[in-house]
């Protein structure tokens, strides 16, 4: 059997190709059902997780992503390889109907080994937490942000590409025992290891309209896929209460309020999108007293990628019965910089915390930048995971803000 294809067999780095692909899909779309479903529970905010569950669902996706991944780069070798090769032409050439049938799918086919795992891909990068890849090339993508519309339109092309990979997968395999069983010719033969011993097919000849056919297709499944994606979207993003207006000597004019994680052996990033101020603040002459602050944040605008429910769920921030949490301190200034020194209360829970902080003033504005490393446990937020390897116990907080001082000139 030698080696590249001539143009009336397939070689044997045609066929290793084919093979290696074919045992990679119907071992990654059952992995993916599992996983999904596992997946699923999990994030139940009204389910208590256990580590056995956790580390079962992330084993089954870390799994199923990987053998995406893989399947993606083995396609782009095997279409690159396929690209420079003959090919044996269709012994049922003569069949118009079933020819066109046949290109078309085998287009359908190679379309879906990229852009099936490329989709996942997306959806992997573009979302925060859960599942890593086994894979020396990084979990994100180059220009994928992080970003929950996105992650949403991606799962939602992802969610529609793989039926159309499906419907191809089937219609492939359909012809292929037609072939072998009604037809009685080599078709499904000269893909199997060794020589089929087939007649010479006639000669391949070029069918454009297959490709307009399968593009089409495409065409449609990217409009449901990206439908589904932003019909899905709204359901994860319910309204807010609104948080209290606050009368406060600095207003804030732009902020965020961040948070670090580590999820798995990999850092993960949170946000919530909801909170006020409320600012006494005077620059002190010497080191001392400066003014007091007082922060209430919404928990129900946490986001933290693809666990945000479950994060909102009754073993973490029980959004629910306890929908803000506080910060009270008293402002002070240091020979090197500033501290806000008070007490955080999330849920029932709370404990003393220093915020050490920079301030940069230019008249009546203000901008703020500060850090604080947090135990998760001091708060009662996921008491049902206490192994660092599974959630890690130091949560990094960080908070960035602009504000300007009311009744001033300028303000």
């Amino acid at each position: 059997m030698p080696f590249a294809n001539t143009p009336t067999e397939f070689g044997s780095a045609a066929k290793a190709f084919h093979w290696i692909t074919a045992l990679m899909v119907v071992a990654m779309f059952p992995l993916g059902i599992v996983a999904n479903d596992l997946a699923e529970a999990i994030r139940d905010p009204s389910v208590a997780v256990t580590k056995p569950e956790i580390a079962r669902t992330t084993l089954i996706f870390t799994v199923h992503k990987t053998l995406g991944l893989a399947v993606f780069f083995i396609a782009i070798a095997r279409i690159g390889w396929a690209i420079f090769q003959p090919r044996p032409g269709l012994l049922n050439a003569g069949n118009k109907v079933e020819a066109f049938a046949a290109e078309t799918v085998h287009w359908l086919l190679y379309g879906s080994l990229i852009i099936v795992p490329l989709s996942g891909w997306v959806h992997h990068s573009a979302t925060t937490g859960f599942a890593p890849i086994w894979w020396p090339l990084g979990q994100d993508l180059p220009l994928v942000p992080k970003s929950e519309p996105l992650a949403e339109v991606a799962s939602g092309l992802h969610f529609v590409f793989q039926y159309v990979f499906l419907a191809a997968l089937f219609l492939h395999v359909a012809g292929a025992l037609k072939h072998h069983v009604v037809d009685r010719d080599a078709t499904l033969l000269r893909m199997l290891p060794g020589r089929a011993g087939a007649p010479a097919p006639p000669e391949r000849s070029p069918q454009r309209l297959t490709l307009v056919a399968a593009i089409l297709v495409w065409a449609g499944a990217i409009g449901g896929g990206v439908l589904a994606g932003a019909l899905h979207f709204p359901t994860r993003s319910p309204e807010l209460r609104e948080l209290a207006e606050v009368r406060s000597d600095w207003v804030v004019t732009d902020g965020q309020l961040e948070f670090q994680i580590t999820q798995l052996g990999s850092r993960v990033a949170g946000s919530f999108s909801d909170w006020t101020a409320e600012i006494a603040f005077t620059e002190p002459a010497e080191p001392g007293w400066a003014g007091s602050v007082h922060v209430v944040v919404s928990t129900e605008s946490l986001a933290v990628g693809s666990v945000t429910d479950q994060a909102k769920g009754s073993d973490f921030f029980e959004v629910e019965i306890f929908p803000t949490a506080n910060f009270t301190a008293d402002i002070y200034k240091t020979d090197m910089a500033y501290k806000a020194r008070g007490k955080l209360t999330i849920k029932d829970q709370s404990t003393d915390i220093v915020l050490p902080f920079e301030l940069e003033l230019q008249g009546p504005h203000a901008a703020m930048t500060g850090s604080v490393s947090l135990n998760r446990m001091d708060f009662g937020i996921g008491q049902g995971i206490n192994d660092e390897e599974t959630l890690g116990l130091e949560v990094l907080v960080s908070v960035e803000l602009t504000a300007q001082k009311q009744g001033e000139p300028g303000a």
